[in-house]
């Protein structure tokens, strides 16, 4: 009776960063709005600076430093890591350069694509079995998909990049054995170095030289290392004391808050060829998630 308290509050500890992150990740676009004036590939390389001193920080506190070292002593990892740091900037790239160029509303259908795609990979490349009703989610969401490529004559392909690099990523980390916290440190890190060279000779703007630029507006660039950081952290936390379906039925607040942001506030225009797609991506992850939560159960 005794571990009972413990456990729920466990619990309700897990819940809170998993909210707490995803609010994070779905209010990030309101961040990257105050960046408008500043280029994608300029804001990029300030979210690769300072996210690596912050994780550098972090990771020094949480006492993980002997694994960053043993880690260095890993050539192949090394250059597993190279190549997921690539997808990953990919992917921070895409996802400002949506932002900041009004395509809000794909960013949200990436995310919500996301994660059948992911499963999608898992059964592909993983041998991870589905249900038939998980099957037919699947689907759904590429009949959504195609849908939009008929009535516009165009795939999404802003959203479909985004869900592919997020997917792919997650898929390489997936079977790596590196703690979540030194891996991103580490990939970051590999992108420094090419931040830094990029900044110094090839970005020419009026925001280039921070020694010219408003206090706020560097307050506001270093701030990229908390906006990638934070969410993180508590995605990282809530994981360790929450069931990965638990954690999954909370990965839908990111999209939708984007998804009312861009219709809402930034008054992004929503096609119908738009809404059908998201109306079938909807469709199929209700169906999916209901279907998951049956097959647990009954395992359970």
């Amino acid at each position: 009776m005794s571990t009972s308290p413990s456990l729920s509050t466990e619990k309700r500890n897990g819940i809170f960063n998993a909210v707490s992150a995803y609010l994070m990740w779905g209010i990030a676009p309101l961040y990257f709005k105050l960046l408008t004036d500043v280029g994608a590939d300029e804001i990029l390389v300030h979210r690769v600076i300072w996210s690596s001193l912050l994780l550098l920080l972090v990771v020094i506190a949480m006492k993980k430093w002997p694994q960053v070292k043993a880690l260095m002593q890993e050539p192949k990892l090394l250059l597993r890591l190279t190549l997921t740091a690539l997808i990953l900037a990919s992917n921070w790239f895409l996802f400002i350069w949506a932002i900041n160029n009004d395509h809000l509303l794909d960013a949200s259908l990436g995310y919500y694509i996301n994660p059948l795609l992911s499963v999608a990979l898992g059964m592909i490349f993983l041998g991870e079995r589905l249900r038939k009703w998980q099957k037919f989610a699947v689907i759904l969401a590429i009949i959504g998909v195609l849908i939009q490529l008929v009535m516009l004559g165009s795939l999404p392909v802003i959203s479909l990049a985004l869900a592919g690099t997020f997917g792919i990523y997650g898929l390489l980390r997936k079977k790596m054995q590196v703690d979540s916290f030194v891996g991103l440190l580490v990939e970051s890190s590999l992108m420094v170095p090419i931040a830094l060279l990029y900044w110094g000779f090839f970005i020419s703007s009026p925001t280039t030289d921070m020694f010219n630029n408003s206090l706020s507006l560097n307050v506001t660039l270093i701030l990229a290392g908390v906006v990638t950081t934070a969410p993180l952290l508590c995605f990282t936390a809530a994981a360790k004391r929450l069931t990965l379906s638990a954690l999954g039925f909370f990965q839908y607040i990111g999209p939708s808050i984007m998804f009312v942001l861009a219709t809402v506030i930034y008054n992004e225009p929503l096609q119908t060829a738009k809404l059908t797609t998201f109306i079938f991506i909807w469709l199929a992850l209700v169906i999916f998630s209901y279907e998951s939560f049956r097959g647990r159960k009954a395992a359970a």
